[in-house]
């Protein structure tokens, strides 16, 4: 069997490098030039940062545009790895990972993290665990040698279902750890982050296929926006970390700490989807990326919503945001581990 050889692109690779640099480039803007985060935080609406969400949709729009939401129509195909990506997405994930962060936050790390730091903390932490991935997961199946019809549906179905569902479940585990949110500011964020930029995005790849052809929208358009995706995401991040650099300077440790149960989480789903789907004896080609899905996250979203709800400079942003210094390595690491154990699902290379 010709094996391909796989790859992950330059910046994805390193990811975490970017971010650790625009985090301190962004503490040295905070730091030095306080006149930079306090003129562009005078740009905001309904307490939405109009700066920082012209960046989102600069990131958001585009992985929209990849999704294939006419793939939908194949969701009676097989559809157990579907049930085990919606079960441990929704029913699953976003309370592991509020009753792991709170034994953390709360309980283990009670003596060096302060109780309102951690209540925030906990905040971002559930908003990570409620917003299943989306663009990445194509990098993830692609290594995994995932497949990719059934990639696009899986994750097609779960972008539809984060409309409905996103908001109530963050709403409800919130109110659990004792956040009270206002819900029209909620359903603002979800409205600006979800609904605009999935409706941009399916309008425009649907325009862009009929007028050129799907070829030219996988191989000439896409790729355009491929600077705008990662300008987008680091512009942000150096914006971020400009508000966040009192809150990282008086608690460096706190993004180790935060890091801890944000791992642990992510290698739990992981395993919960991957040994499911062995025990549904699904094959490896779907158990793998499913098992991704979960365990990454949609970190744009929460980085969203976490400024809309709690402004730019609140602890709960930088939670979010050390869900995405984690992200790859971590990631990469599950991808040895699915390429490792294809023998499990009785796939001989």
């Amino acid at each position: 069997m010709h094996k391909q050889k796989l790859q992950i692109g330059f910046f994805e690779k390193y990811l975490t490098l970017w971010v650790v640099l625009c985090m301190g480039t962004g503490v040295l803007i905070g730091r030095f030039l306080p006149g930079v985060p306090a003129f562009l935080g005078r740009f905001e609406y309904a307490k939405v940062s109009i700066p920082i969400a012209v960046l989102i949709w600069g990131m958001i729009w585009p992985m929209m545009m990849k999704v294939d939401f006419t793939s939908i129509r194949n969701i009676g195909k097989n559809p157990k790895g579907l049930y085990v990506t919606w079960v441990v997405n929704w029913l699953i994930k976003p309370f592991t990972m509020f009753g792991i962060a709170s034994f953390f936050f709360h309980v283990v790390f009670k003596n060096l993290i302060p109780p309102e730091l951690a209540k925030d903390y906990l905040a971002g932490a559930v908003l990570l665990g409620a917003a299943p991935c989306t663009a990445m997961v194509f990098v993830w199946s692609h290594l995994t040698r995932g497949n990719p019809a059934y990639t696009v549906v899986q994750v097609a179905t779960n972008d539809l279902i984060i409309l409905p569902a996103f908001a109530p479940i963050v709403a409800l585990l919130l109110g659990v750890g004792g956040i009270r949110i206002p819900w029209d500011t909620l359903f603002l964020a979800v409205g600006l982050f979800v609904v605009v930029p999935l409706a941009g995005g399916i309008l425009t790849r649907v325009h862009v296929i009929k007028s050129k052809g799907l070829e030219y929208m996988n191989n000439t358009f896409l790729p355009k926006f491929s600077r705008v995706t990662i300008g987008g995401l680091l512009l942000t991040l150096v914006l971020i970390f400009s508000f966040q650099g009192e809150v990282i300077l008086d608690n460096p440790l706190h993004i180790v700490l935060i890091a801890v149960p944000l791992i642990i989480q992510t290698y739990l789903i992981f395993f919960i989807a991957y040994l499911s789907s062995k025990k549904l004896r699904l094959p490896h080609d779907v158990a793998a990326p499913g098992g991704m899905i979960g365990a990454s996250n949609f970190f744009e979203l929460s980085v969203a919503v976490a400024i809309s709800l709690f402004g730019a400079s609140s602890p709960v942003v930088l939670a979010t945001i050390v869900g995405v210094l984690v992200e790859v390595p971590v990631m990469l690491n599950l991808v040895g581990i699915a390429n490792r154990t294809t023998r499990w699902f009785g796939n001989e290379e």
